[in-house]
């Protein structure tokens, strides 16, 4: 482990007692997939070694196999589960499925599904329990009141600590506090949202009142836009043979990758490239300053990186080093390049 990494940082898991290292290591688009499993353990041994202790994964991941490679990693190196903190995902669990293509209920938030996916996951990960589950989206389908029971009955039955939703409106979040405290019961303590510099309005302005209301914690997601905020992109006419953005079949990446030329495309290319010199003036990769600006929040709990190779691990790491250069002047350049800082009234209704 090189001597110049900067020293891990911690924040509380929202209002709860949970510490979590600021950046943590999730395995969507990666683990148990497009990277071979060997690469997977020495991405996650290189982010262990540099303080990282949360690590994000989910059911739908590479249809399990995500799971599968972090439980292995926490046997292969003997990890103690009391100095991690483990997050898995309810809501598409199709590959539970004998029929993936017919799921019915291996989908969605019933208590049905909600309790047997945390079962299959468990046994993927062979552990006893997780500190957090997460409902992966909204089921609009599925009464609140059924969803809030059910990831409660995973709390009381010890097979999680804590639960969270991912990409809910903050109605649809408001509306689970207001079920749990009606029940005596524990709502969601953690929203994991996507979050970059070219995806604001929903941590800024949307969520803004719940963080004190309600003590939400976030651990966001896409810190990079999918590798566009790198700047890999700007000078190549389409997305090079091989890569995720090319050639995966996720949703997240298919929707991304619609927009490769267009008005939108083109846009961003354009934010990205008015960063380039803000770093460069900092001595940082645009990238490094990408992941700084979201560690600058203290709404964020944690952010949540992928790797495709150690390497990767380390830089994402280093932009810790880059957090106390972001003073006014330079948030200001930053806001200047990117051009969409949300308008957020200030009064609350």
């Amino acid at each position: 482990m090189p001597d110049a990494l900067p020293e891990m940082q911690y924040r509380f898991l929202g209002r709860t007692g949970l510490k979590v290292s600021v950046i943590s290591l999730g395995s969507w688009l990666t683990y148990g997939g497009h990277v071979g499993n060997e690469t997977a353990l020495e991405c996650m041994k290189v982010a262990y070694d540099a303080g990282v202790n949360f690590f994000d994964t989910a059911e739908v991941y590479s249809g399990g196999q995500s799971e599968i490679v972090l439980g292995e990693a926490i046997k292969k190196f003997g990890w103690k589960q009391n100095d991690l903190v483990i997050s898995t995902k309810i809501y598409w669990g199709k590959a539970n499925s004998a029929n993936p293509d017919k799921p019915l209920n291996n989908n969605g938030l019933s208590r049905k599904h909600i309790i047997e996916g945390m079962n299959l996951s468990l046994q993927r990960l062979a552990l006893p329990y997780v500190d957090v589950v997460y409902a992966h989206r909204p089921d609009r389908d599925t009464p609140m009141e059924e969803i809030v029971r059910g990831f409660n009955y995973l709390i009381d039955n010890g097979k999680a600590f804590y639960w969270g939703t991912s990409e809910w409106s903050a109605s649809e979040i408001a509306d689970a506090w207001r079920i749990a405290d009606r029940l005596g019961l524990v709502g969601p303590v953690v929203e994991q949202p996507q979050y970059n510099l070219l995806a604001r309005e929903r941590v800024e302005k949307e969520y803004r009142w719940l963080y004190e209301a309600h003590g939400l914690g976030l651990t966001v997601f896409s810190p990079l836009k999918g590798g566009v905020l790198t700047g890999k992109y700007n000078d190549t006419a389409a997305p090079p043979a091989g890569s995720r953005l090319a050639e995966s079949e996720d949703g997240y990446v298919k929707s991304l990758r619609k927009t490769v030329g267009n008005d939108t495309w083109q846009r961003q290319l354009d934010q990205v490239a008015a960063l380039k010199p803000v770093a460069e003036e900092l001595g940082v990769s645009t990238a490094q300053l990408a992941l700084a600006w979201i560690l600058k929040n203290p709404n964020i709990s944690s952010m949540i990186t992928g790797a495709s190779r150690p390497q990767q691990v380390l830089d994402n790491i280093r932009a810790l080093e880059v957090v106390e250069k972001l003073t006014d002047e330079v948030i200001e350049k930053i806001e200047v390049a990117v051009g969409n800082k949300p308008a957020v009234e200030s009064r609350r209704f």
